[in-house]
């Protein structure tokens, strides 16, 4: 990898893929490995039990729609606590809120206070993918603190109650998140546009190597009708080069389906391969149903398999108990997807490698603005209903509406958020590109 060896406290929190996902890309210049806050041996017990209720209410959240009845309601009540005010009109959002006075709250009451013990022992920069961390070490004068933005968008309780007084460095992964910093009071020399770190397996190193080479044949397979091609040939030649036009079929359109860590909307996996089920017993299509580290899940998802496609390779589930080896398996699984179906979460950033989004419903806030980022770009197409995806898919397919939409994410997604990240730790600064890509 090529990071400096410069160590950091890693931090991050179980609240899902995404803070942990954040982190993964950095786990080689991590000071005693990637450490989550709440975990056992980072925690007391009187603090596990805070860490717990925040989790529960979570995981709780993200399911609570599928409710009968008081689903919605419940959902919308909770998600009051995350709500993200409009972008527009852009205005001063810097005066404190009920949420940011709740975390202060519940850092007083020893809120990540096994961190700061932690972090204590030794001198490093501190770099985390969770707002309280990042806050309580702020608000205990640790410095300096690095804290990496997971969503397009972001609730006022990222920033610390007094942002003009905080020291808090942040990585931002895309022009929208770093301009609602600004608007909470951030200073713009605190936040760096770096984007999303995506691991350098996906990448190939800092000129892209495996990524241009996985988004040539990608283009290919998302082309079947050389529709794109007619338009864009000069284009992603320019960018691409000799890959593109030496493309050899290795392998059959491959759709991933991707569930988030709460485990909420696998019954999408199961309407998504009913409605390709012919596609995938003739042959024409592979889907993987991505489980996580959901045992529930993975055990839903082979009982899907069983139930359309019993023996077939057409379908794979992944799924692994350990969350790093479930990361390693995601990132190769991605590297020979073509289309990505998933809840506008985290992933919303891996439209960078080339790969077209097929968005679920919105969970939350956060969510309903990565799925409108998605879209400003136009890397993101909403799911019409999965059951006849072979209608509606294939048209997009057959059009060059998907291949369009793998392009824009290429070109336009930020890639070297690694790179920068690592850039920031070693040197206080961020060098700019000039090529579109290389950023």
């Amino acid at each position: 990898m090529e990071l400096n060896n410069k160590k950091t406290w890693l931090f991050s929190a179980d609240m899902g893929y995404g803070h942990l996902r954040a982190v993964y890309p950095l786990r080689d210049i991590a000071e005693e490995g990637v450490l989550i806050a709440g975990a056992e041996n980072t925690t007391a017990a009187s603090e596990k039990k805070l860490w717990e209720r925040t989790l529960s209410l979570y995981e709780f959240m993200s399911k609570a729609k599928s409710i009968p009845v008081i689903g919605n309601p419940l959902f919308s009540l909770l998600d009051s606590l995350l709500h993200i005010p409009s972008f527009y009109p852009i205005r001063n959002l810097s005066h404190t809120t009920l949420q940011v006075n709740l975390l202060e709250s519940s850092i007083k009451k020893g809120l990540c206070s096994g961190m700061l013990q932690k972090i204590s022992t030794k001198h490093l920069p501190l770099v985390t993918s969770f707002y309280a961390p990042a806050i309580a070490a702020d608000k205990k004068g640790y410095d300096p603190v690095y804290c990496i933005i997971c969503d397009a968008d972001l609730n006022r309780v990222w920033v610390a109650k007094d942002p003009w007084e905080s020291r808090i460095i942040y990585f931002a992964p895309c022009g929208k998140a770093a301009q609602r910093l600004k608007a909470y009071g951030v200073n713009e020399d605190k936040i760096f546009l770096t984007g999303f770190p995506l691991d350098e397996e996906l990448l190939g190193g800092k000129d892209l190597k495996t990524l241009k080479s996985d988004v040539a044949k990608r283009l290919h397979y998302l082309d079947p009708n050389n529709r794109f091609k007619e338009l864009h040939r000069k284009s992603v030649e320019h960018f691409l080069g000799e890959e593109y036009k030496e493309f050899r079929p290795e392998r059959k359109l491959t759709i991933s389906y991707s569930v988030g860590g709460a485990g909420a909307q696998k019954e999408i996996g199961k309407s998504i391969a009913s409605g390709l089920r012919n596609k995938i017993l003739n042959g024409e299509l592979k889907l993987n149903l991505i489980a996580g580290i959901k045992k529930d899940i993975c055990d839903y998802f082979l009982e899907v398999k069983e139930r359309i496609a019993p023996g077939s390779d057409n379908i794979e589930v992944i799924y692994s108990e350990d969350l790093f080896t479930y990361f390693n398996m995601f990132n190769k699984v991605m590297r020979e997807t073509d289309i990505l179906w998933t809840k506008p979460s985290e992933l919303s950033f891996y439209t960078a490698l080339g790969i077209p989004v097929i968005m679920t419903p919105s969970i939350g806030s956060q969510e309903k603005f990565n799925s409108i980022w998605l879209r400003e770009i136009q890397a993101g197409i909403k799911q019409l209903d999965p059951q006849y995806a072979e209608q509606w898919l294939y048209d997009y397919l057959n059009k060059g509406r998907l291949a369009e939409a793998a392009w824009s994410g290429f070109l336009k997604v930020r890639k070297l958020g690694i790179y920068k990240i690592n850039e920031v730790l070693e040197t206080g600064k961020m060098s700019r590109e000039d090529s579109p890509i290389l950023r």
